[in-house]
C-alpha cells in the first residue's frame, strides 16, 4: 500500500492518487476546487476534546497517538478507516492536512495504523 502525507497548501501533484482530507474543518484559504479532495471523512479526526488537549501541550505526541488509536477504534471510525485502507489497497492514498506539522500530528497517526496492513 502507498499511503503518504501532504499539506493541503502544497499543490495536488499526479501521483497523490485519491487525496483524503484528515481535518474536521475545511482548510481557510483553499478553495475547494483547487484542493482536488475526493474524500472527507470528518469523523476520522480526533475529537475536538483531545485536539485541545494536545495543543495546549499536556502530553506528549505518543501519548496524543494512543488516545488518538483508542478513539479510532469506536464504530464509526473503524469503518472509516477499514473505507481509505480499503482504497489505499487498490492504489496510491495522500492524507491531505492543514498542520504545519503532519509528522506529528493524527495524520501521522493515520498514515501508520494504514501502514501497518
Amino acid at each position: 500500500m502507498s499511503v503518504r502525507v501532504r499539506r493541503i497548501y502544497d499543490p495536488p501533484e499526479p501521483d497523490d492518487g485519491v487525496r483524503v482530507l484528515v481535518d474536521r474543518l475545511w482548510p481557510r484559504g483553499v478553495a475547494k476546487d483547487a484542493a482536488h479532495v475526493d474524500e472527507w471523512p470528518k469523523e476520522l479526526t480526533p475529537s475536538a476534546e483531545l485536539r485541545q488537549w494536545y495543543h495546549a501541550g499536556e502530553g506528549s505526541y505518543e501519548e496524543f497517538a494512543a488516545r488518538y488509536q483508542a478513539e479510532l477504534a469506536a464504530p464509526e471510525p473503524a469503518k472509516l478507516l477499514d473505507h481509505v485502507r480499503e482504497l489505499a489497497r487498490k492504489g496510491p492514498v495522500t492524507l491531505v492536512t492543514a498542520s504545519k506539522s503532519p509528522d506529528r500530528g493524527h495524520a501521522s497517526v493515520l498514515r501508520r495504523l494504514l501502514d501497518e496492513e
